[in-house]
């Protein structure tokens, strides 16, 4: 992959600071207005479906601890991401894969006949994820309970995975597919930009 430069490396994007703010304002009004039945994603069977959704369930948790995690892989991924693509691409990345992740989960869901909802930024912050390991495969990072370095192509790869076999196998509250989903999306706009724009691309 080619070397990249940007200045000040700790500095906050500005996308990616207005991303969390309003993240954080969005799970503020859920615990204080109780606007989150609005904003989750119904299935498209449900009659509580609303094409917005699509939209307002990336900007929406379920958690305190759902709402930290989420903030902090972003902040760690996109904050990188934002400095070498500028605000307009890492924005537009990262509102396509959230609504990669939506429909992917959508589809998935009416395929199986099931009807959970799902709310959060993880699909879109996957997309993320990928992006950040497709660029920079050999970047080592550390997860805070595992002190060892892992190179992302296979965290993020391993965290893919467990999507996966999650996902089918089923038993928790976690919308694997529309994690996938962010992931695919992700891939897909890598490859596409990456041959459409090597010149440019990083």
């Amino acid at each position: 992959m080619s070397n990249f430069r940007y200045t000040r490396p700790n500095d906050f994007p500005t996308v990616l600071k207005y991303l969390i703010i309003i993240n954080v304002i969005v799970f503020i009004a859920q615990q204080t207005l109780n606007i989150t039945g609005y904003l989750v994603l119904f299935p498209i069977s449900d009659p509580n479906f609303k094409i917005y959704q699509v939209i307002t369930h990336m900007f929406a948790h379920g958690s305190f601890g759902h709402i930290l995690f989420n903030m902090f892989a972003l902040f760690t991924f996109g904050r990188i991401l934002e400095n070498v693509w500028g605000p307009k691409r890492f924005l537009n990345f990262y509102l396509i894969c959230g609504i990669g992740a939506a429909v992917f989960h959508l589809i998935v869901e009416y395929m199986q006949g099931t009807d959970s909802v799902a709310l959060g930024a993880s699909g879109a912050i996957m997309g993320v994820a990928v992006a950040f390991a497709y660029t920079f495969p050999n970047t080592e990072l550390f997860l805070i309970f595992l002190p060892i370095p892992i190179k992302a192509k296979w965290l993020i790869g391993a965290y893919v995975v467990y999507d996966v076999v999650f996902g089918i196998t089923g038993g928790d509250n976690i919308a694997h597919f529309a994690h996938l989903g962010g992931a695919l999306t992700g891939f897909i706009l890598m490859l596409i930009w990456n041959k459409s724009d090597k010149k440019r691309f990083y």
